[in-house]
């Protein structure tokens, strides 16, 4: 696994309220051991024995930028969704229910459609059980549950089985201010066996305080003393009625964020993650006086362009595919604060293409000398015997001639890395690139005339691991758990291709501006 497939999957924690990352199922494997140590199947192997350890600190880093924002202040999701738990225990052919991660789209299949048919219409849910219901109460016309979290209506899916006290405490919660919304239908009966009589009398005069069953024929907003319930059978209309404005972000550019709110307002984490990139005015749901922007993959920040539409705050988002951005607004205007620098790529590129050489200054098995390849192309290409199942990082060369061209900083885009790359320039530093879109600013190290650029790249271990088992090395030597594919199937590595290794296509340097 490569730190680029990492972010993604990390991202998607956070969008779904992870915020507190940590490796686990990661073996202690004694000094001794020989490479690649003791392994355990279930987890990305986190150690120093992986290759990706060289570079995993700045994976670490964006991690810890995330979660600084993330374990501020609370959540801010729009709605919460009622969990209908005895539906799903009722549509089961069997009644041994293990709720295991790999069967949740078996056991829930039309809550999971609820849950992603409401984040489609631009807005954001947290589940709520009949236990944490009844502990939910009404101030301002907000619910808020027992931990603070502030919401704006109740969503009561297609329910046909409900305990009569939910049902009870939920009417309760629409006498003093709550929205409730009611998809398809009301529900139907309560469930179990105990006392069932006298619950269903209970539960029929709860239900008979509702409005029609007819109102579900169009979506109607229904008075129900200081609170509102609405009914329907479109998510999209019925949301809509409950007058909580939809985050433009995901219905109109696919953007996923996820919300929460601070002593000084509001503060999103939103990624990208989509084959496109968004540079456009976004609408956010949430009022503002000013808005910074954060970018967690290099620290940069700075205040974000905004403007007023139809009286609600824009913000300028410029984010390429599998890029992520915190954003925080502000009740306040932000006084002598550095801008949030916009990038405007100059017309004309320098395409790096030609004359790179290559050497390694780790490999195993080892691989010595420099090898003129000309292009940037993966070093399984090179022609020497170990080149396909090497573990290594290989050093990408070029002296390169750099025009007057004015431009406030320059990118260095390296295209497609297997799998990650430090960049030197000139003999310093400029950073690490461990994700897509494999882009880093470098203007400050460059300098009219010659430069020398040197890409440290490191593959994973993949292709030395196969080598092993084509050789019927024994390299399995933790038989507690053992390493296993899909399925718990014991299966060799031997049949893997090489895996593409080090830069793979055209590297440019861009200059851009900066508004």
């Amino acid at each position: 696994t490569s730190l680029s497939q990492c972010k993604p999957d990390m991202d998607l924690m956070f969008l779904s309220g992870v915020n507190h990352m940590f490796f686990h199922g990661t073996p202690y494997s004694p000094k001794e051991a020989k490479w690649p140590g003791w392994k355990f199947y279930a987890s990305i192997n986190m150690s120093p024995a992986n290759s990706i350890w060289k570079d995993a600190p700045a994976f670490f880093e964006y991690i810890t930028r995330c979660q600084s924002f993330l374990q501020m202040g609370k959540p801010d999701n729009d709605f919460l969704l009622y969990l209908p738990l005895y539906d799903i225990w009722q549509e089961q052919p069997d009644r041994f229910l293990l709720f295991t991660i790999h069967h949740m789209a078996k056991r829930a299949p039309k809550f999971i459609e609820t849950v992603h048919t409401i984040t489609k219409n631009g807005y954001d849910v947290d589940y709520i059980s009949d236990a944490f219901v009844q502990s939910t109460r009404c101030r301002d016309g907000k619910l808020i549950t027992e931990g603070g979290a502030s919401y704006k209506a109740l969503i009561i899916p297609a329910v046909k089985l409900m305990p009569e006290r939910v049902l009870q405490h939920l009417l309760k919660l629409a006498e003093e201010g709550a929205t409730l919304i009611f998809i398809e239908n009301y529900p139907e009966d309560v469930p179990g066996y105990g006392q069932l009589e006298k619950r269903r009398k209970n539960f029929a005069g709860w239900r008979k305080q509702l409005p029609s069953i007819s109102t579900f024929d169009s979506t109607l907003s229904t008075p129900y003393q200081k609170g509102t319930i609405i009914t329907g059978k479109d998510y999209g209309a019925a949301l809509a009625k409950s007058l909580v404005f939809p985050e433009e972000m995901k219905v109109l550019h696919g953007l996923q964020y996820i919300r929460r709110s601070n002593d000084k307002g509001y503060h999103y984490f939103i990624s990208s993650l989509q084959s496109r990139g968004v540079d456009d005015w976004v609408t956010l749901s949430v009022s503002a006086e000013d808005v910074m922007l954060f970018n967690p993959l290099t620290g940069e920040k700075g205040k974000a362009q905004t403007r007023i539409q139809n009286g609600r705050i824009q913000v300028r988002l410029q984010l390429r595919s599998g890029e992520s951005v915190i954003l925080q607004t502000f009740n306040q205007p932000l006084n002598q604060v550095e801008k949030w620098n916009y990038i405007q790529e100059q017309p004309v590129s320098l395409c790096l293409d030609h004359n790179w050489r290559l050497h390694f200054i780790e490999s195993i098995p080892a691989i010595e000398g420099e090898f003129s390849i000309d292009t940037p192309s993966s070093w399984t290409e090179i022609g020497h015997p170990d080149a396909a199942v090497t573990m290594a990082t290989g050093v990408y060369t070029n002296e390169i001639q750099l025009p007057e061209i004015s431009a406030d900083d320059w990118i260095l885009d390296l295209g497609d890395v297997r799998e990650s790359a430090r960049v030197r320039i000139n003999g310093q530093e400029a950073g690490v690139v461990w994700a897509v879109p494999f882009r880093l600013k470098v203007g400050k190290w460059l300098k009219p005339g010659k430069n020398i650029i040197e890409i440290a790249v490191t593959n994973l271990p993949a292709n030395r691991i196969s080598d092993m088992d084509r050789r019927g090395e024994n390299w399995r030597i933790f038989h507690d758990i053992n390493m296993v594919g899909l399925n718990n199937n014991h299966n060799p590595y031997s049949n893997w291709q090489s895996l593409p290794s080090g830069l793979n296509g055209m590297v440019k340097l861009i200059p851009i501006n900066c508004q």
